[in-house]
């Protein structure tokens, strides 16, 4: 395990400052510390187990990202596109192979073992690049999907094409336990897991909640092993049972760490196989072979594609995205191999050339994946685009887009009353709570609410924090606000975050972490922050001036009696440039201080218009090109969401440790 972790970490940093994806990195650790390397490891069951663990994850963290009214609306993708792939592949490897004088049987089973795509590398990717929910993703998961099932039947297939026993009967018993598995978890989804998870986090738990997540993905999934189904379909399909919960992104960033660990050792299995002085003897005969997988692959996919409707530029990338062959493949060579049958009749020659071109496809996947946006492009401009539908293309799911938007992190008394504000102003917002009695009083009312921590990275983003125009932290927790603060600041170095904390002595820390405004004690607080949010948008300040001190003469009692009186905080003007007007600060370490307005070309290159600069409590107004930006300076900026999250990386400090308040015991 040591050896596994140690030379994993090594490779996949050096691929790191190479600029190759991780998965990569984990592939090549696997080639060398194998049994066919340099013989590190040789456990391989332990590491098999290991790796099956982290199939099971992935496959769980996937469908937690779906929900059962997405894949609803990919159903078609899921059985004719998937359907076509598999059938079509089959069709023309067995083709190719019967030409070459091969029996028509290992034809067959060589179809099945080519037309399986690697679930694992193609889902990994596309939710580390969160393309998971775009056209090439959803097409891409159906197809899997698809896949997934069809290993099912393959797995029966064997033994009869190796002339041993197996019925018409045997099908459908195991069709029927299936459907009766999916059955159940369509009754899971909707009536018992959610009543589960509701209890579990009303204890307000995290291990507890963490363990109860854990038991419902592995439970569905070895039940689905014992309806003789894939671990990996029943995974996935724990996955679609918590996402129909309010808790499932909680559940997403719990599980990710854990996901993290036994994917990589899955990829490391991977590359064990390999065995080095094979690839070195026939290397030329597995690159054909490679380049033979990958041309079948794309014809057969991007046609699956095309046949649904979908242009040349989708089915090409989607095509390119999933050439290569599958972890499943191995689980099928091996059934294979117990009763008597080898990739294209050539015995252990076959399996041998069967590995070396698997591994190397899924080294090469991450590459394809790079491309295929590219690929599919190049093929919308040749003679190929006359393949593409004349008719409508497919509608897709129109998925909730926030921008300039207004993160409120606690729903206590201030966060209560902010809300009510933004609402009556029409500013868009999302709450973050822990609180399922809050949470759920909030999805009754149709507030915009997501159940988890703040401080996970996942969960921020959920909120969509990179096209966040401000971060409203007003939870009671003087442990967790730092590290939120910190998070925040670091996904989104132009977001505007207001603190409150109920002692002085942290004002500093917070600011330190990143906090722009940190403002004391509990009143004060419901009151500074109006006056921020509200002035952030170009309210004018006279306006909010006058509401404020009409608060305050009244001794706070608007803000402690009736939300109804809520109503003077209603004001007019509110308009387009308040909305893109951003105050972004310099701060120690990031690439914009120490260079010139000219050298950043804010808006030649990223479309931001520098309105003003705030110096030590000046302000410079439309600065030339020569002015250099000093650390603590705050430049007045203004522009899309999408330009600010484009040109994040200017504003980016080093991340920093986060220290613990003097005297204040430690969150562990």
């Amino acid at each position: 395990m040591v050896a596994l972790f140690i030379v994993s970490v090594v490779i996949a940093y050096l691929c790191y400052r190479l600029r190759l994806v991780p998965i990569a990195g984990f592939l090549l650790a696997g080639i060398v510390i194998g049994p066919n390397g340099l013989g590190l490891v040789y456990d391989q069951e332990l590491v098999d187990i290991l790796a099956e663990v982290g199939v099971i994850l992935l496959l769980f963290t996937i469908g937690l990202e779906f929900s059962l009214k997405k894949l609803s609306r990919i159903g078609r993708a899921i059985f004719a596109g998937g359907g076509l792939q598999v059938a079509l592949t089959i069709t023309i490897i067995m083709g190719v192979l019967l030409v070459l004088g091969v029996n028509w049987k290992a034809g067959i089973y060589t179809g099945c073992l080519v037309a399986l795509s690697s679930t694992a590398i193609v889902l990994g990717i596309l939710a580390e690049r969160d393309e998971t929910d775009t056209p090439v993703g959803r097409l891409s998961l159906a197809i899997l999907i698809f896949q997934d099932l069809a290993v099912v039947v393959m797995v029966l297939l064997v033994p009869m094409l190796a002339g041993e026993s197996g019925t018409a009967g045997d099908f459908l018993w195991v069709l029927g336990r299936a459907l009766l598995l999916i059955a159940a978890v369509l009754v899971l989804a909707r009536r018992i897991v959610p009543w589960i998870l509701e209890h579990v986090a009303h204890t307000r738990r995290q291990e507890l909640f963490l363990l109860t997540v854990v038991a419902i993905c592995f439970g569905t999934a070895a039940a689905s092993s014992y309806a003789g189904v894939s671990l990996a379909l029943g995974a996935f399909l724990a996955g679609l049972v918590v996402s129909e919960s309010r808790y499932s992104e909680q559940a997403l960033s719990e599980i990710l760490p854990l996901r993290t660990i036994f994917s990589a050792i899955f990829f490391v299995s991977v590359g064990m196989l390999l065995n080095l002085g094979f690839l070195a003897e026939d290397l030329l005969l597995v690159l054909v072979v490679a380049g033979v997988v990958i041309l079948v692959k794309v014809i057969t996919t991007a046609s699956s594609v095309l046949i649904l409707g979908y242009p040349i530029r989708i089915a090409g990338a989607t095509g390119l995205a999933l050439a290569q062959i599958g972890e499943f493949s191995f689980v099928l060579e091996r059934a294979g191999r117990a009763a008597g049958l080898s990739p294209a009749g050539l015995g252990e020659a076959g399996s041998q050339l069967f590995i070396a071109a698997t591994v190397l496809l899924m080294l090469l996947t991450p590459l394809q994946m790079q491309v295929a946006p590219g690929f599919g492009a190049f093929l919308s401009r040749t003679l190929f685009r006359r393949l593409s539908a004349p008719t409508q293309q497919p509608t897709t799911e129109e998925t909730e887009y926030l921008e300039d938007h207004v993160i409120i992190v606690g729903y206590g008394p201030a966060g209560r009353r902010l809300v009510q504000v933004l609402q009556d102003r029409g500013i868009p917002f999302v709450v973050i709570e822990m609180n399922p009695a809050s949470v759920k009083e909030m999805h009754r009312e149709g507030v915009r609410v997501i159940y988890g921590d703040a401080s996970r990275p996942h969960i921020l983003k959920a909120a969509r924090v990179v096209s966040a125009k401000l971060c409203v932290v007003v939870i009671n927790d003087p442990a967790v606000a730092p590290r939120i603060i910190h998070q925040a600041r670091y996904l989104n170095p132009t977001l505007q975050i207001i603190a409150r904390t109920r002692y002085l002595t942290d004002m500093e820390q917070l600011q330190q972490i990143g906090a722009d405004i940190v403002v004391p004690e509990e009143m004060e607080t419901t009151v500074r922050i109006f006056t921020q949010v509200l002035g952030a948008y170009m309210i004018p300040p006279e306006e909010v001036e006058r509401q404020v001190q009409f608060i305050r003469a009244q001794d706070y009692g608007i803000m402690r009696g009736s939300i109804q009186e809520a109503h003077l905080m209603v004001l007019q003007g509110l308009d387009e440039e308040g909305m893109h007007t951003r105050a972004v600060a310099a701060r120690e370490g990031a690439p914009a201080a120490g260079k010139t307005l000219e050298e950043l070309a804010l808006r030649r290159q990223h479309g931001l218009t520098v309105l003003a600069v705030r110096r030590d409590g000046k302000t410079i107004a439309s600065p030339a090109g020569d002015f250099k930006v000093q650390v603590g300076d705050r430049l007045v900026l203004v522009g899309t969401a999408e330009r600010f999250a484009a040109c994040a990386v200017l504003f980016r400090a080093e991340p920093r440790i986060i220290d613990q308040p003097p005297g204040r015991p430690s969150p562990e």
